[in-house]
């Protein structure tokens, strides 16, 4: 197991009781902590986007994911199941710490990335994953985030294709049923019950 590094101390309550009764310190965070059930439950529960995106359901970060992995594996079907698993989880912190829009981080700096960075490296080696991700497989899981995300903000998010190609890049061409499929926005339940069914079939090849 990698060594973590914690942070200083505070005085000041850092952690979350999740549904589990785990208790998670947002600072210092253990892997013993972590259980799949209760990040599946507070992602499906997340907006992206604030909220300001159509359908009668949020689009949560739990689809996110799912979608984010459905663009890498699209694009490289033979991607191994290791890396799958590390796009799937690429957003799993924001299941304490929500999703803040980019505007809103480059606001606040390098403290959030610093939280969240931690808790991914929890995650990570709660379930067999490098601590840190390895450069390249950043890489794939940073474009296939950036085509989930014009995906998002054309179908469903008001963006214009002009706009969003010039923020996110390029359409990654989704074949049309797979692409209604994950952008038609999900009940809360649904979304945490496909994205825990996609982890179990990842995690257990």
């Amino acid at each position: 197991m990698t060594a973590r590094n914690p942070a200083p101390k505070t005085s000041t309550r850092a952690w979350q009781r999740m549904l589990s009764g785990r208790r998670l310190d947002l600072l210092d965070p253990s892997p013993l902590d972590i259980e799949i059930d209760d990040i599946a439950h507070g992602l499906a529960r997340v907006a992206r986007w604030n909220g300001q995106t159509n359908g009668a359901h949020i689009f949560s970060v739990a689809q996110h994911t799912l979608l984010v992995e459905a663009v890498m594996r699209e694009a490289n079907p033979r991607i191994d199941t290791r890396t799958r698993l590390m796009a799937l989880l690429h957003d799993a912190p924001e299941y304490v710490i929500g999703d803040m829009i980019s505007p809103f981080k480059a606001v606040i700096g390098g403290s959030y990335k610093q939280v969240e960075k931690r808790l991914l490296g929890a995650i990570h080696v709660r379930f067999g994953l490098p601590a840190i991700t390895p450069v390249e497989i950043e890489k794939q899981i940073k474009a296939a985030d950036m085509g989930a995300a014009y995906l998002e903000a054309t179908q469903l998010a008001g963006f214009s294709e002009a706009e969003s190609r010039r923020l996110f890049g390029r359409d990654p061409k989704l074949p049309p049923a797979i692409e209604r499929d994950y952008l038609t926005p999900w009940p809360a339940g649904r979304a945490e019950k496909r994205f825990a069914t996609r982890f179990k079939l990842l995690y257990g090849s």
